[in-house]
């Protein structure tokens, strides 16, 4: 049996931490910088956590 491939396009977008948590960066912080204000822009500076079955179909295509 061959090996899986992995998803190309799900590797740049995503990151499966230690514990098994699906992490991508926030929506909105891509372009049009220039109205949205420094807090809001320091908010979405992090990363967020994908729950659910989208995490399980992510996971997936990492062959995770």
């Amino acid at each position: 049996m061959p090996k899986q491939k992995t998803h190309s396009g799900t590797k740049k977008r995503f990151r499966v931490t230690r514990n098994g948590k699906v992490m991508t960066a926030q929506k909105n912080r891509k372009h049009l910088l220039e109205h949205k204000s420094a807090s809001r822009k320091r908010r979405l500076a992090g990363e967020k956590e994908i729950t659910g079955a989208d995490a399980k179909r992510i996971k997936r295509l990492l062959n995770q």
